[in-house]
């Protein structure tokens, strides 16, 4: 018979999406995962020990003549099984990260327990698409493209416009679709090309650098400005650097204050786990709410890794 803890184990088996802050980098994130998950095994009540057969010697006591020895049976509990002796259930908990968030970003972050640690390799092979919402400003230029960088030119902004930002944007957008259609590997000329590209369902083969699938304004105040993205590839950095191109194809410069994302393949950030909630019982909800929602729906659920990474692109 399983344990309480090994049955509690056993429903930590799956992905799920935490909320990183900002500032907070991805390891602390997965430490203090692994040290809440492993607390909660370790806090279940013990199985309870197994039973052995000890013989005690019966004397009859000093007045007794008689010489016959006298063994009674009795059923007492090993010693090997005790918690003193065995130590905690549980060791360790392995916690894999999916795509990466650096400590200037925030947002989704995936995490995988159990099993979910295959599913989570294929998850970031599968070439998902992932939104994010940039945050920037017009008028100076650092050293890493951030607004806590140090300052290396100063540059006027009134001249820009949202037109003109969205003509910008147009062009990058424009530029990257034909880098997407170009590592697809697929022949425009034919039918599955066309059905692929109305569908949205295009996506590089292989190895590609980032490509964007998706940019558009969101809110426009000089010398503030919002981004929202679509791509696959990408690097938090690079993302970073796409504000610092945006200035400088608008004659200006800008820096980045914030890199949040809002999805990760199929994990939106309203699904994401707070802080205080990333405790076992949050992390158990979580992941069979997420296996319910993306595996049961396709006649049963999938238990190929590589199948359930196919209902991600």
């Amino acid at each position: 018979m399983t344990s309480q803890a090994v049955r509690l184990f056993r429903k930590m088996d799956g992905l799920f999406a935490v909320y990183k802050p900002q500032g907070v980098h991805w390891k602390h994130v997965r430490d203090s995962t692994e040290s809440n998950l492993l607390k909660a095994l370790n806090s279940c009540p013990p199985p309870a020990p197994q039973l052995a057969v000890q013989f005690q010697l019966l004397s009859g006591g000093e007045n007794s003549s008689s010489t016959d020895v006298v063994l009674s049976p009795s059923m007492v509990p090993t010693l090997a099984d005790h918690p003193l002796v065995t130590g905690p259930q549980f060791h360790k908990v392995h916690v894999g990260v999916g795509h990466r968030l650096d400590a200037f970003s925030s947002g989704v972050l995936v995490l995988g327990v159990g099993k979910g640690n295959g599913v989570l390799e294929h998850l970031c092979n599968s070439h998902v698409t992932r939104d994010y919402t940039l945050e920037g400003e017009f008028g100076k230029a650092t050293d890493n493209f951030t607004h806590t960088g140090r300052v290396i030119e100063k540059t006027t902004y009134d001249h820009v416009t949202l037109d003109k930002l969205e003509r910008v944007l147009a062009m990058i957008q424009g530029a990257n679709q034909k880098a997407l259609i170009m590592y697809s590997q697929v022949d425009l000329h034919t039918q599955e090309a066309y059905e692929l590209a109305v569908r949205g369902l295009l996506y590089p083969h292989g190895k590609s650098p980032p490509i964007l699938t998706g940019l558009r304004c969101i809110h426009f105040n000089p010398p503030h400005f919002t981004l929202e993205v679509q791509c696959v590839n990408e690097t938090q950095k690079y993302l970073r650097k796409l504000i610092h191109e945006v200035g400088l194809e608008l004659r200006t410069s800008a820096v980045c204050s914030g890199v949040r994302r809002t999805r990760d393949g199929p994990f939106k950030v309203e699904n994401a786990l707070t802080r205080q909630h990333w405790t076992a019982s949050s992390i158990i909800q979580a992941i069979a709410h997420f296996s319910k929602l993306n595996f049961m729906n396709f006649h049963g659920p999938i238990k190929s890794a590589e199948k359930q990474t196919k209902l991600f692109i």
